[in-house]
């Protein structure tokens, strides 16, 4: 009964997209001048259709009905009969699709061949119960794709006509073992169900389940360990109950994203396991092991010498190293990070071994590094940017400077670009990077963008007052802030507000902004429409610069300074950037040199082709007031009045 059940659930579930993919198919049919042959096609698989609606509603007798004769029909076994027989007449009316379509030779062979194989699969996957009522459905729906892609001849059609053959032998063999999976789960259900019937074992069973779930809570289904809130659980009940020194291992697999990639999830999964199987193998009893998530796991062991937590940091990453069987032998390393306290903070240790693997990281695959007094102050000064970051982008501690970008020949900056500075007052000067990423992970990205915008806006009206109207400002948006954030309507509706046009600012991203992704390209199409200037920055350090260009939106690219910082004395360098020159020249996109550090780099650069240049030697970085004040002293000389 709960077969019979089930088997009317999906085929409800399935009919209806039978019938959808059947009016395509009569729009398809009228589309190509056959509406006739659509029409009654249509029509008989609508009937049919209908018929089998009514046999999914008919109602199923109950255990005592089922016991007492019953109508042919009206029993269990009829009703299944029925069901049987209805599949196989829509099959069999699916089976005359050639007709739409010349036997699979006409142009709309695809768009059929692909209803047919997926409304088969379809069947399939709403056919669990019972492997007869989807085969009589696709063994008529495909063996008439086959024997019509025969008859036709040709290579090409030979071979989908094998592949089908491929497809429904793989369908057959998925839909007998769903129907084997479905009657092993309904015979343990009932078999539950008729066990719960003692109050004594039902109550059993409850406390099985609950501690099923429990385990499932605190345990990683796919290698068995401790999962995060089982492993946070049990290090805090050690911590809690003993003031005995402790040491706490985040290992992060080096290469795993790659051995996805290249072999698979399926292969991921192995590999994971068997790296669980291989660092259970080296801790000890009283050891905790635990899978935090992705490709990092964690160990947390009582100490008791001086060298235990290196010397199995080291053993670990050895044993990850072994080849396993099926993976790369260099596909796959580990870096450890290691903190031993007394601490009973969890949190803490937590932060500190995150640090130290961070460390581990930055320092190559297959190494460890050990929470020391220097990472405990990058820690501190991490939580002391990110607890200060807003209070200061809010009381203007952050600034905004800038650096001219010169055209050859010409006294005056072509543009200038904000740069962000922060001067911490125990940290001193923070990097833009740093910076940028603190307000990520903080989720001040937006005011950050907004506070640079402000500054720059700020300039470009005092540019104009000054008489300065056809200098453009440049700023940096990150790969984040391009994907997460509205950055063309935040630009576009701040410029509307001041009354500038957009035409004076340039929106320098990186390589790694996904250009790949329709919302980021959006917003850059949006902002080029509108005007604004597009610079591909840092350009040729990536991996996939020329595939950016190939984006028309890109109206200028700033060759990356490792290319300039000694090509006065590599011709290799040299031919890079001229070639890189070339190329903007031939496609009308605008070149900037960056690193021009001396007279030399200028006039290499110069005798190049190059016409746009930024570096120290032909201004360093500075507050507005001191470009204000350059600028003006420019204007004032005699000589670059014109």
């Amino acid at each position: 009964m709960d077969q019979i059940a089930e088997i009317k659930s999906c085929v409800r579930v399935a009919i209806p997209v039978n019938i959808a993919l059947g009016v395509v198919n009569l729009l398809v049919a009228i589309e190509s001048h056959l509406a006739l042959y659509g029409i009654l096609w249509f029509v008989a698989s609508l009937s049919v259709n209908l018929v089998r609606i009514w046999l999914c509603y008919l109602p199923a007798p109950s255990v005592d009905q089922a016991a007492e004769r019953q109508p042919p029909l009206l029993s269990l076994s009829g009703q299944r009969y029925l069901i049987w027989t209805g599949a196989l007449l829509s099959g069999i009316v699916w089976a005359f699709i050639p007709i739409l379509c010349a036997g699979y030779t006409a142009p709309q062979t695809l768009f059929y061949l692909t209803v047919v194989c997926g409304v088969t699969a379809g069947a399939v996957t709403h056919g669990t119960p019972d492997a007869r009522t989807p085969l009589s459905f696709i063994l008529p729906a495909l063996a008439s794709v086959v024997l019509c892609l025969l008859v036709a001849g040709g290579f090409e059609r030979d071979c989908i006509a094998f592949t089908v053959i491929v497809y429904m032998v793989a369908l057959t063999r998925s839909s007998i073992r769903a129907e084997i999976t479905f009657k092993a789960f309904s015979r343990a259900k009932n078999e539950a169900t008729t066990n719960a019937a003692a109050l004594a074992d039902a109550h059993a069973r409850s406390l099985e389940v609950i501690d099923i779930m429990r385990y499932r809570a605190t345990h990683d289904d796919l290698t068995g360990l401790l999962n995060r809130l089982g492993f946070l659980t049990e290090i805090e009940e050690c911590i809690r109950d003993t003031q005995a020194a402790y040491c706490l291992m985040f290992v992060d697999l080096d290469g795993f994203k790659a051995v996805n990639d290249v072999y698979g999830h399926r292969k991921g999964d192995q590999v994971l396991i068997e790296v669980a199987r291989r660092l259970q193998a080296h801790i000890s009893g009283e050891a905790r092991l635990a899978r935090m998530g992705g490709d990092e796991f964690a160990i947390f062991f009582p100490v008791t010498t001086s060298h235990q937590a290196t010397d199995l940091a080291q053993a670990a990453i050895s044993a990850i190293s072994v080849p396993i069987d099926g993976v790369d032998t260099g596909a796959l390393g580990a870096s450890i990070g290691i903190v031993t306290s007394q601490s009973a903070d969890t949190a803490d240790m937590l932060a500190c071994a995150d640090e130290a693997l961070y460390a581990a990281k930055n320092g190559g695959r297959n190494c460890f590094h050990v929470f020391d007094g220097a990472l405990r102050d990058r820690l501190q000064m991490r939580r002391d940017l990110e607890r200060d970051l807003l209070r200061h982008l809010e009381d203007g501690h952050l600034e905004i400077w800038f650096q001219p970008i010169f055209a050859v020949g010409r006294a005056l900056p072509d543009t200038v670009e904000a740069l962000l500075r922060w001067h911490h007052p125990q940290h001193g000067w923070i990097s833009p990077e740093k910076l940028v990423r603190l307000a990520a992970i903080n989720g001040q990205a937006e005011p950050l963008l907004r506070f640079v915008l402000d500054r720059v806006g700020r300039l470009l009206l005092t540019l104009d007052r000054e008489g300065l109207k056809d200098i453009k400002v440049a700023m940096n948006v990150s790969p984040r802030e391009m994907a997460q954030l509205p950055v063309d309507v935040i630009i576009l509706e701040h410029f509307a507000a001041l009354g500038l046009s957009p035409r004076l600012l340039d929106v320098e991203i990186t390589e790694e902004t996904t250009l790949k992704i329709e919302a980021v390209r959006h917003k850059i199409q949006t902002l080029t429409k509108a005007g604004v200037t597009i610079s591909l920055d840092d350009f040729g350090v990536g991996f996939s610069s020329l595939e950016a260009l190939r984006h028309r939106s890109i109206n200028r690219i700033k060759i990356d300074r490792s290319f300039v910082s000694d090509i006065t004395r590599s011709p290799e360098d040299q031919h890079l950037v001229a070639a890189v020159i070339d190329y903007g020249r031939k496609f009308g996109i605008e070149v900037v040199v960056e690193g021009i550090e001396a007279e030399d780099d200028r006039a290499m650069i110069q005798k190049l082709g190059g016409r746009l240049l930024q570096g120290y030697y032909l201004g360093r970085p500075m507050e507005k007031s001191a470009l204000l004040q350059s600028l003006r002293l420019c204007l004032a000389d005699p000589s670059n009045q014109n």
